[in-house]
């Protein structure tokens, strides 16, 4: 006899009397979270000596594309990040475009560490963000995951990109934004008013990035930034996940906020809501899971990330540092 249980103090008491006792595994998708995909590679420092005579490249649209074969090639996978940050040479960021047999295809990223490349006024800090930025702004990146800890800079990134997209180059017609509605503390009830009016106070993050990302507009005085807030408002809607069965979305830009809390299951429901032209991002941080039934393993967050990985029209990075204050990186490291 075996006893299987979720709840650990259970499986303790069980092992003290010598009963054998297991956790429930069938909901797992990975033992160990540290063995989950990160969407980045780093490529080895020998890496232009062993490729560069074997090495075919051409620029296309300004863009330079490498097609490289050798043991490198099978522990690539499609939309994969690589760099290449070796000193005394100027460093290689790129992107995985096509597997074919024993050659991969490598295609050089848009630098929008550069203001010139500035998305809604928004730069990238370090070589992470550069590399969730180029999946953003990619038309044929369906499926976007961002992981990171607190203040990686995962939500104004997105609201960044995706205002982009729908205010200025119009690629679509507005943004949808969710989150799971799981308190940190206790409850505090019933809140008042519509779906929208309800979903206010759960979206204090979605506020606090318009602020800044309204900061960076420049000009236009006190009207001016009260304008352009009234429009991008305009733009997003705040959507509850308890009424999404059935809906579709077409050609909108949905961002599923605190997605580690939420079961594989739901993730598929808000997954398959997308329509044509409709682009998903995914936001998380698995160290923040607030749901007492979920674990790092069994979050509907790692099992998308896992999933996807590899499909030519989905990208994943894990954001690594963070850019919110000293205090903040400081506490997500030592508490």
């Amino acid at each position: 006899v075996v006893l299987v249980s979720k709840d650990i103090n259970m499986r303790i008491k069980a092992r003290a009397l010598g009963l054998a006792a297991e956790d429930y595994r069938n909901d797992k998708t990975l033992e160990d979270s540290d063995l989950l995909y990160t969407g980045v590679q780093a490529l080895p420092a020998d890496f232009w000596e062993r490729h560069g005579k074997t090495m075919e490249s051409w620029n296309q649209g300004g863009v330079t594309f490498y097609r490289i074969s050798g043991p490198l090639v099978p522990t690539l996978l499609v939309n994969q990040l690589v760099y290449l940050e070796a000193p005394g040479a100027a460093p290689l960021y790129a992107k995985v475009t096509e597997i074919t047999g024993k050659t991969a295809v490598l295609r050089t990223l848009k630098d929008y560490g550069n203001q010139k490349h500035s998305v809604w006024g928004v730069t990238s800090r370090n070589r992470e963000q550069n590399f969730a930025l180029n999946l953003l702004m990619n038309p044929e990146i369906d499926f976007v995951t961002l992981l990171g800890q607190a203040g990686t800079g995962k939500t104004l990134l997105t609201l960044a990109a995706s205002l982009t997209q729908v205010l200025e180059t119009k690629r679509y017609s507005e943004i949808i934004m969710t989150r799971v509605t799981v308190p940190v503390g206790e409850d505090i009830g019933f809140l008042p008013g519509t779906e929208e009016e309800k979903m206010a106070p759960w979206m204090g993050a979605l506020e606090d990035n318009l602020d800044v990302l309204n900061g960076t507009t420049g000009e236009g005085g006190e009207w001016g930034r009260a304008a352009t807030r009234d429009l991008i408002r305009s733009r997003i809607k705040i959507k509850s996940l308890n009424f999404m069965r059935g809906r579709t979305f077409i050609n909108k830009f949905l961002i599923i906020d605190e997605a580690q809390n939420l079961t594989p299951k739901q993730m598929k429901t808000l997954i398959t809501r997308a329509g044509p032209g409709t682009k998903v991002v995914c936001l998380g941080n698995i160290a923040q899971i607030d749901t007492p039934y979920l674990t790092e393993g069994s979050s509907g967050l790692t099992y998308v990330v896992d999933r996807f990985k590899g499909w030519p029209h989905s990208g994943h990075i894990t954001l690594q540092r963070g850019e919110r204050s000293r205090l903040a990186d400081h506490a997500a490291e030592v508490l």
